[in-house]
């Protein structure tokens, strides 16, 4: 289904953002270092879809070199996730936005690195400016929400570490993997109005590091 880049889109994301129950926060403190991610919202390019912004990392990073990643990192101390989403996404894309643009926020995702990651929902004006940072960011991608809604845009896999599922977002010819798979697989349930889950799905070995 093909999502305009409109103000009525902006609406009905913002309220199925709304009507989702988020996990809440552990009582006890937690080990995992806080970080935030970005699903950040703005027109498709090549047609009339809204899209969310994806990044391939670049090859020179110290972690995760060369892989797929929505924008984001660790949040600086005293910093909301909300705050940190916003920050990380001017440095690496120059996308300057405000807490006026957030439409929401999902689970928090625990990374078998060490992270609790926040994803934060957040909508772009239309004529919004991206520059991809080249100390970060080898280049950027829109990936169209119709693209996440495809029947055969995830699939779930065993592996001999662990018994968990791992889940894969295919997307032209390539693999991305969770955590980054799982916050678009989780955006897109909440899109479909299914309170689904995503905390057990697995990230595959070489992302455990």
């Amino acid at each position: 289904m093909m999502r305009p880049f409109d103000d009525a889109t902006r609406r009905n994301i913002a309220d199925a953002c709304a009507a989702f129950a988020r996990l809440p926060d552990a009582a006890e403190p937690s080990t995992l270092k806080r970080a935030a991610v970005v699903l950040a919202l703005t027109a498709s390019g090549d047609g009339d879809d809204t899209a969310f912004l994806l990044t391939l990392r670049a090859s020179h990073l110290r972690a995760h070199r060369g892989q797929w990643a929505l924008p984001g990192g660790r949040c600086d101390a005293g910093e909301t996730p909300v705050e940190a989403g916003l920050r990380e996404l001017d440095e690496e894309l120059a996308l300057k936005l405000t807490t006026n643009d957030v439409l929401g926020l999902l689970d928090d995702y625990p990374t078998r690195s060490g992270y609790l990651v926040t994803p934060v929902v957040v909508w772009a004006a239309d004529g919004a400016t991206i520059r991809p940072n080249p100390d970060e960011v080898a280049s950027v991608h829109r990936i169209g929400l119709a693209t996440i809604e495809r029947d055969d845009a995830f699939d779930f896999v065993a592996i001999p570490e662990s018994a968990r599922r791992v889940v894969r977002f295919h997307h032209q010819g390539s693999l991305i993997h969770a955590p980054t798979a799982a916050l678009i697989y989780q955006f897109r349930e909440v899109l479909a109005g299914r309170p689904t889950r995503v905390t057990e799905l697995e990230q595959p070995v070489f992302a455990w590091k």
